[in-house]
């Protein structure tokens, strides 16, 4: 590969995960820390301490992070990854700023409940592109670093009883409703980044089971820039010989590929099917 090519595949990879990091930021400033919503990670427990200390949470999401990124170095040295190193200061820095030039005295609205939706969903959506990319936004993940290192201690558990603590503290340093909201913003939290991985990655398989593979596969190849599987097959009722393509596409090329089979080869016999993890070239872990 090129240094171009390098050059550019890094620059759109950084886009992506600026853009994510802004996302990850907006949800955490404009409706997390508003409303006292701590469920778990660095800004949890800066929203606590901005309660019972002086400073505010943005603040003390910026000091703990920074300490964080000294400590990754210290015991991670050059495993610690320039990734997370990026999006922690980004990610600091920016709440930083928007304290300083869009203060917010409370919530945005009356809603409480639509605010936890938004504090659930922006940071997720952040935080799984970010993941995707093999990236991390830091924080309490860098102690998870250093922890899978140095021990064989079982790292999801670990993380998950660090914000399960930091919730249930949430439900003294406030009130029981706050401590409530926190809890369920803890129990959605996952499930939201995993689906919003799965979507990232979700491909259509297809099966099709014809009797002239020629032109669907000239299709594939030449106009969709994918490539097939071919192999013969015999049909059991009528023991006539057909033919089996296999092939995987983006979702937005199987609407293509679909309409194409069904006017080419009405005959075609298709099976699509969702996959969320393809790896090969042209997919995940190829470039």
């Amino acid at each position: 590969m090129s240094k171009r090519m390098k050059f550019y595949l890094a620059l759109r990879e950084y886009t992506i995960l600026t853009l994510a990091t802004i996302v990850l930021v907006v949800g955490v400033y404009v409706f997390k820390f508003p409303n006292n919503f701590s469920f778990g990670g660095v800004t949890g427990i800066a929203i606590i301490l901005g309660r019972v200390g002086g400073l505010s949470p943005a603040t003390y999401n910026l000091i703990i992070n920074m300490a964080l990124l000294v400590v990754g170095f210290i015991f991670l040295g050059k495993e610690f990854g320039i990734k997370t190193v990026y999006i922690s200061i980004l990610n600091s820095v920016l709440l930083k700023l928007l304290e300083i030039w869009f203060p917010m005295d409370g919530p945005l609205t009356d809603e409480p409940v639509l605010e936890l939706i938004f504090a659930i969903i922006l940071p997720s959506l952040g935080a799984g592109i970010m993941f995707n990319l093999g990236a991390s936004g830091g924080g309490t993940d860098i102690v998870a670093m250093i922890v899978k290192k140095y021990s064989k201690f079982n790292i999801g558990t670990a993380l998950f009883l660090v914000d399960f603590f930091i919730t249930v503290a949430a439900c003294f340093v406030f009130d029981v409703k706050t401590g409530l909201f926190s809890f369920t913003g803890l129990m959605a939290k996952s499930l939201v980044i995993d689906g919003v991985i799965e979507n990232i990655n979700l491909c259509k398989y297809f099966t099709i089971v014809c009797d002239n593979p020629e032109p669907i596969c000239d299709y594939i190849i030449n106009s969709l820039g994918r490539s097939a599987t071919v192999y013969t097959a015999e049909g059991a009722y009528a023991h006539n010989e057909k033919k089996v393509i296999l092939t995987v596409m983006k979702r937005f090329q199987a609407v293509e590929l679909r309409n194409f089979v069904r006017k080419t080869e009405p005959g075609a016999f298709i099976m699509i099917t969702n996959s969320s993890e393809i790896i090969g070239k042209g997919f995940r872990g190829f470039n």
